[in-house]
């Protein structure tokens, strides 16, 4: 039980006629009679808080950024009402800073025998899964003056998912796709390119695409049109090492990583290609693999929500030997990883070769906007030394990239705004030169 505070200035202006607040409450109680009377009174009237029944139900899941609504049912069986104050508890990273206080306490009446439903709204500020803590309830008497109080274990569970910010790249992309496989009057010829359709030819199209055979049979001449070829096999890599830690702007690397690994997933799919993604660091920490399309990006959301970086150095031998048991057959194998010297030259490029030789391969890098910006800046000594540290860091970057070139390798290097729309971009690129 608890005194309120409502009590203790009742008791505290009783007493001080006396001067006995100092002596204790057992005093204090002789002299407030009337008043430990009404206490006692209150106590015996409020509604017992350990026989009360709790549910919950609500969104299991919600998107970064995105609220989610959890609601708790109170059933009270006691045959007195509930006056309660309710603090549904929850990880400090399920709220907005400073909202807390207001989100995740209620005030609620619940008459003898009834029930009533409490809603918290949720809005995470991280990644994974939220458990919901203890649920803490305040009875009051009538009077206000005293309280019982009793904690309940509500068991929920809400998985914050990836917010997928480049999806709005999807239509363009999807439009540029569409020109690649001749829904528009654009022609594309190239190794593992498939027959489309024939139309009628126009100045400016391939003479190499005329089919005399079908021009024999009618006035005009026909040429073929051709298409990307279809049901191509992708495997999205997720370096989940130390390198992916890294905060660039506000979020790390790993986020921006996972965000264009989501648009390059959803246009794969479109174009009718299979995508399995692959989490790896010293060992596997996701593994999605023969999704159909339309279970493919929930699936991707779903494994990708609980991912975190682990502060180890990436085993690239180990990546490499599980890449290969993941895509037995040619594959466009997109490794998300960092462009840093040390990591690529001395872990990614001694075992490129086992991966160039049977894959198609894709790197991409988030990029530091505040490199470029430190490199541009003058105008003072500190400015020109930010600047000559930034130029040193960029042609070192460039380097790297320049090596796994060398080797066969497609480099993507953006800034986080940017790197999902550049991969989705090389990726069609690819898919146009029928290298895929």
């Amino acid at each position: 039980m608890a005194l309120t505070g409502r009590a203790a200035l009742l008791a505290a202006l009783g007493s001080i006629p006396v001067g006995i607040w100092d002596a204790g409450w057992t005093a204090m109680l002789a002299v407030n009679a009337p008043l430990a009377v009404a206490c006692a009174c209150d106590y015996a009237l409020a509604a017992p808080v350990r026989r009360l029944g709790l549910t919950r139900s609500g969104d299991n899941s919600v998107r970064l950024g995105e609220a989610a609504d959890v609601t708790l049912t109170l059933t009270n069986p006691a045959g007195r009402p509930l006056r309660a104050q309710v603090r549904d508890a929850w990880p400090p990273s399920s709220w907005q800073p400073g909202t807390e206080t207001t989100a995740s306490r209620h005030r609620v009446t619940v008459p003898a025998g009834e029930r009533r439903r409490l809603t918290t709204r949720l809005r995470p500020t991280r990644r994974g899964d939220r458990h919901a803590d203890r649920v803490t309830i305040r009875s009051y008497g009538p009077l206000g003056l005293f309280a019982r109080q009793g904690t309940h274990k509500v068991p929920w569970t809400v998985r914050v998912l990836p917010p997928f910010t480049s999806r709005k790249h999807l239509p363009s992309k999807l439009a540029r796709l569409r020109e690649l496989d001749g829904r528009t009057s654009v022609l594309t010829r190239g190794e593992g390119t498939e027959f489309d359709s024939l139309r009628e030819y126009v100045p400016g199209d391939d003479t190499r695409s005329i089919d005399w055979r079908a021009t024999a049979r009618q006035t005009t001449v026909a040429v073929r049109t051709w298409r990307p070829e279809r049901d191509r096999h992708i495997l999205v890599v997720l370096d989940t090492g130390r390198t992916a830690a890294g905060r660039v702007g506000d979020v790390p690397r790993l986020d921006a990583s996972m965000d264009a690994g989501l648009l390059l997933a959803a246009l794969a799919s479109r174009a009718g290609d299979r995508v399995d993604l692959l989490a790896y660091d010293r060992r596997v920490r996701a593994l999605v693999q023969g999704r159909a399309a339309g279970d493919l990006l929930p699936s991707l959301v779903n494994a990708m929500a609980t991912l975190e970086p682990e502060l180890v150095e990436t085993d690239a031998r180990g990546l490499t030997a599980t890449a290969l048991r993941t895509a037995p057959r040619r594959s466009l194998i997109v490794l998300l990883t960092s462009l840093d010297a040390a990591p690529v030259e001395e872990g990614l490029l001694p075992v490129l070769p086992q991966l160039t030789q049977r894959h198609t391969v894709l790197v991409a890098s988030v990029a530091d906007p505040h490199v470029a910006t430190m490199a541009a800046a003058r105008g003072n000594t500190d400015a020109v030394y930010e600047a000559a540290a930034a130029a040193q860091a960029q042609a070192e970057r460039h380097r790297t990239a320049e090596q796994l070139r060398r080797h066969g390798v497609t480099v993507v290097d953006a800034t986080p705004d940017d790197l999902a729309p550049a991969l989705a971009d090389a990726y069609l690129t690819l898919k146009a030169a029928g290298r895929l």
